[in-house]
Protein backbone atom coordinates (compact mmCIF):
# COMPACT_ATOMS: atom_id res chain seq x y z
CA UNK A 1 0.00 0.00 0.00
CA UNK A 2 1.39 3.18 -1.29
CA UNK A 3 0.83 6.83 -0.18
CA UNK A 4 -1.34 7.33 -3.16
CA UNK A 5 -3.51 4.51 -2.11
CA UNK A 6 -3.82 5.80 1.34
CA UNK A 7 -4.64 9.04 0.74
CA UNK A 8 -7.84 8.30 -1.32
CA UNK A 9 -9.30 6.03 1.16
CA UNK A 10 -8.73 8.62 3.11
CA UNK A 11 -10.60 11.03 1.50
CA UNK A 12 -13.52 8.47 0.78
CA UNK A 13 -13.62 8.05 4.01
CA UNK A 14 -13.47 11.72 5.25
CA UNK A 15 -16.55 11.89 2.56
CA UNK A 16 -18.25 9.46 3.67
CA UNK A 17 -18.55 10.74 7.15
CA UNK A 18 -19.44 14.19 6.16
CA UNK A 19 -22.06 12.96 4.13
CA UNK A 20 -23.49 10.78 7.00
CA UNK A 21 -23.23 13.44 9.30
CA UNK A 22 -24.18 16.44 7.75
CA UNK A 23 -27.58 16.36 7.54
CA UNK A 24 -27.63 15.91 11.77
CA UNK A 25 -25.34 18.84 12.18
CA UNK A 26 -27.65 21.03 9.82
CA UNK A 27 -30.54 20.46 11.81
CA UNK A 28 -28.53 20.83 14.96
CA UNK A 29 -27.49 24.37 13.62
CA UNK A 30 -31.04 25.53 12.76
CA UNK A 31 -32.71 24.30 15.66
CA UNK A 32 -30.63 25.84 17.57
CA UNK A 33 -30.43 29.35 15.77
CA UNK A 34 -34.28 28.93 15.58
CA UNK A 35 -34.15 28.57 19.72
CA UNK A 36 -31.86 31.37 20.05
CA UNK A 37 -34.29 33.81 17.93
CA UNK A 38 -37.01 32.86 20.19
CA UNK A 39 -35.25 33.36 23.39
CA UNK A 40 -33.63 36.68 22.12
CA UNK A 41 -37.31 37.45 21.27
CA UNK A 42 -39.19 36.66 24.24
CA UNK A 43 -35.71 37.13 26.75
CA UNK A 44 -36.23 33.77 28.35
CA UNK A 45 -32.76 32.63 29.40
CA UNK A 46 -33.05 29.52 30.57
CA UNK A 47 -29.79 27.45 29.23
CA UNK A 48 -31.29 23.79 29.24
CA UNK A 49 -34.30 25.29 26.80
CA UNK A 50 -32.16 24.41 23.59
CA UNK A 51 -31.02 20.74 24.75
CA UNK A 52 -34.21 18.48 24.19
CA UNK A 53 -35.84 20.27 21.22
CA UNK A 54 -32.49 19.80 19.58
CA UNK A 55 -32.29 15.71 20.87
CA UNK A 56 -35.88 15.62 19.32
CA UNK A 57 -34.88 17.66 15.85
CA UNK A 58 -31.78 15.33 15.16
CA UNK A 59 -33.80 12.10 16.29
CA UNK A 60 -36.37 13.10 13.89
CA UNK A 61 -33.53 13.57 11.41
CA UNK A 62 -31.94 10.75 12.03
CA UNK A 63 -35.22 8.41 12.07
CA UNK A 64 -36.24 10.05 8.48
CA UNK A 65 -32.63 9.67 7.15
CA UNK A 66 -31.60 6.22 8.27
CA UNK A 67 -32.55 4.58 5.11
CA UNK A 68 -29.66 7.05 2.76
CA UNK A 69 -27.51 6.68 5.47
CA UNK A 70 -27.71 3.24 5.65
CA UNK A 71 -26.95 3.18 1.78
CA UNK A 72 -24.24 5.25 2.05
CA UNK A 73 -21.78 3.58 4.76
CA UNK A 74 -23.36 -0.09 3.25
CA UNK A 75 -21.67 1.49 -0.13
CA UNK A 76 -18.64 2.56 1.28
CA UNK A 77 -18.52 -0.65 3.11
CA UNK A 78 -18.70 -2.48 -0.04
CA UNK A 79 -16.41 -0.89 -1.98
CA UNK A 80 -13.81 -0.93 1.00
CA UNK A 81 -14.23 -4.55 1.01
CA UNK A 82 -14.13 -5.33 -3.51
CA UNK A 83 -11.00 -3.22 -3.47
CA UNK A 84 -9.08 -5.15 -0.58
CA UNK A 85 -6.96 -6.86 -3.28
CA UNK A 86 -6.45 -3.60 -5.45
CA UNK A 87 -4.67 -2.23 -1.89
CA UNK A 88 -2.60 -5.48 -0.62
CA UNK A 89 -0.19 -4.95 -4.20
Amino acid sequence: MNADVLREISAQAFKTILLASGPMLLVSLITGLLISIFQAVTQIQEFTLTFVPKIIAVFVCLFVMAPWLTKIMVDYTHDLITNIPNYVR
